[in-house]
């Protein structure tokens, strides 16, 4: 029998072409992304098809490497890596940053009763001097700071606005950091805290898929 190579096969999953765009988009905003916020306009029809088609989508990650779980009174949809292939590697500052902004969280969250959590960078800046960077003599420069950030937010870790001065720029953290970043109890923070307290400490990989940490161009 003569096959024809150039003829496309039929496809493997036999769904409506509407349902196969919003399955691909899915799986496409996991991987870039790490989850789907249903309560942004952007990604509100996405949520709900995700809702509706749950089963397909946590299927389809699954063959991704992918473990995916929804949370439908936060309108959350968030993917974590089961292969380290799909881990995003951070340098140390991007790392400390990240568990300073866990900490705020956590703070504000469990001590506080917070229902969002919010801060601007000249609070987060405080936070580092206090809690992380005590020994350091320098912290983030504000380029590399604004890097970070967009980076978390490029991950749905945080909500970013840029304002001038850049100081006084908020930052919103999103439930999905600490999912992603993921510690039993504020000891275990602590002990990870200690490890970067150290300036060679080596950087560790945060639990968020994507790529490695690249420069970001964006205005």
């Amino acid at each position: 029998m003569n096959i024809d190579l150039n003829t496309p096969p039929a496809p493997l999953l036999r769904l409506p072409d509407p349902d196969r765009v919003h399955l691909a988009d899915a799986l496409q905003a996991l991987l870039a992304h790490g989850s789907i916020l249903g309560l942004d306009s952007g990604d509100t029809e996405l949520y709900s098809w995700c809702r509706q088609n749950f089963d397909w989508l946590r299927e389809i990650a699954a063959l991704a490497g992918l473990s995916v779980t929804m949370e439908h009174e936060s309108r959350l949809i968030q993917a974590l890596p089961e292969r380290p292939a799909l881990t995003l590697h951070l340098r140390q500052d991007a790392t400390i940053v990240l568990l300073a902004l866990w900490y705020e969280y956590d703070t504000q969250i469990r001590d506080q009763g917070a229902a969002q959590v919010t801060l601007t960078v000249e609070q987060l800046n405080q936070l580092l001097k206090e809690k992380l960077l005590p020994e350091l003599k320098s912290q983030p420069s504000a380029g590399r700071m604004r890097e970070i950030l967009r980076q978390a937010r490029r991950f749905n870790l945080v909500r970013f606005e840029v304002a001038e001065p850049f100081e006084q720029s908020k930052i919103e953290v999103l439930k999905t950091l600490p999912r992603a970043i993921q510690f039993n109890e504020l000891a275990e923070w602590t002990r990870t805290a200690e490890l970067h307290r150290e300036p060679q400490a080596e950087p560790v990989d945060g639990e968020a898929s994507g790529a490695d940490e690249t420069e970001e161009t964006e205005p």
